[in-house]
C-alpha cells in the first residue's frame, strides 16, 4: 500500500522523484526503491515525507481508512500509533538505511516518528530474545552502559541487537547466549560503530 500511496501523493503534490529526493536529502534512487517496494524510509524520513506531501503518516501508510476507534486507542496518555517494522538495519556512507519492509506494528509511545520495530534475526540473544521477536527501538545516536541497543559495525555492516557495555576505553557488544563470543572494539574500531537506537521493548511475534 505504501509504495502506491507515495507515488500517488507525490504526483498530486507536483513533485518529481528528483525534486522530492532533493527536499529529503536522499538519492533519487532511494525514492524509486520506495515506490517499487524494494525498500522503505526510516521513521524520521516517513514523518518528513508526510509533511512535504501535506498528509499524515497514517494516510501515507494507507491506514487512514481504518476505523479510528479500532486502530487508535489510548493507553496511559499515549495514543497507540503505527510504527514501521523493518528487517534489516545497515550503515553506509555515514548514514543508516532501513531495509525489508514488514509493514507496521502498533505501540504506545510519545513520539512515534522516533521509533521503529526491528525483526530479530538469529539466536545470539537467547534465552531472553528469540529469532523472529520484535524489538521496539528508539532512534538515538548514543547509549548508556548496560543498554540494549541496535548497532552496526563497519561501513557496510548489518545491524545487530546486543547489550552495550563500556569497559575502560573499549566498547563490548555483549550477546546473552553464552555460545557466542562478545565483540570488543577499541581505538579506531570505535569509529566504525554506528548506533541505530536503544531497545525499549521486545515481544514475541506469533
Amino acid at each position: 500500500m505504501f509504495p502506491q500511496r507515495l507515488k500517488e501523493l507525490r504526483k498530486r503534490s507536483g513533485f518529481s522523484q528528483k525534486s522530492l529526493s532533493a527536499r529529503l536529502g536522499v538519492s533519487q534512487q532511494a525514492v524509486g526503491k520506495w515506490e517499487t517496494g524494494r525498500s522503505s524510509p526510516d521513521p524520521e524520513t516517513l514523518v518528513q515525507l508526510a509533511a512535504l506531501l501535506n498528509t499524515s503518516t497514517d494516510d501515507l501508510l494507507g491506514l487512514a481508512a481504518v476505523d479510528s476507534a479500532a486502530s487508535r486507542r489510548f493507553f496511559g496518555g499515549y495514543e497507540e500509533s503505527p510504527i514501521p517494522v523493518v528487517g534489516t538495519v545497515r550503515a553506509g556512507y555515514g548514514a543508516l538505511a532501513f531495509e525489508e519492509d514488514y509493514g507496521v506494528e502498533y505501540a504506545r509511545v510519545k513520539d512515534p516518528g522516533s521509533y521503529f520495530y526491528l525483526v530479530v534475526k538469529g539466536d545470539s540473544m537467547e534465552p531472553r530474545i528469540s529469532d523472529g521477536d520484535l524489538a521496539l527501538v528508539h532512534r538515538q545516536p548514543t547509549l548508556e552502559n548496560g543498554d540494549l541497543g541496535v548497532m552496526v559495525y563497519g561501513d557496510e555492516g548489518e545491524g545487530t541487537l546486543k547489550k552495550y557495555v563500556l569497559r575502560g576505553n573499549a566498547v563490548i557488544l555483549q550477546p546473552f547466549n553464552p555460545a557466542y563470543e562478545p565483540k570488543v572494539l577499541r581505538g579506531e574500531e570505535l569509529d566504525k560503530l554506528f548506533i541505530a537506537g536503544k531497545v525499549v521493548e521486545t515481544k514475541a511475534k506469533w
